[in-house]
């Protein structure tokens, strides 16, 4: 019986180490690959997307000059903006089929955080908030945060202090990291969020709000539209720059666009694509999503 006992136990133990050991040929984890040393190439043979074939992206295209809808010739409204042109480009890299699904600005959050999609391009800054739910690539745009008024309110604001008072109605957009520029230095103010920036912009062109927080390039671009509005001041914001937002699940994805921003960024690609959306912008545009 002793005999049989200590075969027994010894055969456990084996069976234990085996199991702890593993299987050599185990799949290792995407998150514990170093993918920042692959080429391109490297990456696209393995690379995993949300439907195959294709890159699937959200945008919020209320945002001039990021996203926006361009309107032609033909007076059809048409996908434009420099978060677009990236878009396409990262596709084209890729080999794949470009997939633009516009939405709200908060839906583009959610959307990604529900691995949906496979990256947002909404003008995104790198918010800590939103690590939980997203993957950051390399910053492609570098640019600030602005408080904006009318003319006709500019009067009411000595600087950005001025702007936190009880008597004063600021906007913002969801979900948006104006939105918690606007608590974090107006929250005495009656902070209004809206879905759309244009929604904002005619509020306060309307005298229905006093002031409101944009992103500097769109409030540039709505000033060139919008000859009323008035860029008052900067706003201090530590994570200044615009990312995308990448499907959390997918390293391999996130690499890929990293090795494609940095390169647009060399070669003059970047700077063309936000020269063309500044020009674009400040033409025949319509903003916010098309009703069907």
């Amino acid at each position: 019986m002793k005999k049989f006992t200590a075969l027994l136990l010894a055969m456990l133990m084996v069976f234990a180490l085996c199991a702890c050991g593993g299987n050599s040929d185990d799949p290792v984890p995407s998150e514990a690959v170093d993918y920042s040393t692959w080429t391109l190439d490297e990456l696209k043979a393995e690379l995993k997307t949300v439907t195959d074939g294709k890159l699937t992206v959200a945008t919020s295209p209320d945002f001039a000059p990021y996203e926006f809808y361009a309107i032609d010739e033909n007076e059809n409204p048409v996908l434009a903006g420099f978060d677009i042109a990236l878009a396409g480009y990262i596709a084209e890299k890729l080999g794949l089929e470009l997939e633009i699904i516009p939405m709200d600005f908060d839906g583009t959050i959610s959307e990604l955080g529900a691995k949906k999609v496979d990256i947002a391009l909404a003008g995104y800054s790198p918010d800590p908030d939103r690590e939980s739910l997203m993957n950051f690539s390399a910053i492609y745009y570098s640019g600030g945060q602005s408080f904006v008024c009318t003319k006709a309110t500019a009067d009411k604001f000595t600087d950005l202090a001025s702007a936190n008072n009880p008597d004063y109605i600021i906007g913002a957009q969801t979900g948006s990291i104006q939105a918690d520029l606007a608590e974090e230095n107006t929250p005495d103010a009656d902070v209004i969020l809206m879905a759309k920036v244009t929604d904002i912009l005619a509020d306060m062109l309307a005298g229905k709000m006093d002031g409101a927080f944009m992103e500097t390039a769109v409030a540039e671009t709505y000033a060139l539209n919008y000859p009323d509005l008035q860029i008052l001041c900067e706003v201090p914001y530590d994570q200044e720059g615009s990312v995308a937002g990448v499907n959390k699940d997918n390293a391999i994805l996130l690499a890929a666009i990293n090795l494609i921003i940095n390169e647009a960024l060399e070669d003059g690609t970047m700077a063309a694509f936000v020269a063309d959306a500044n020009e674009a912008a400040s033409g025949n545009i319509y903003e916010g999503l098309l009703e069907d």
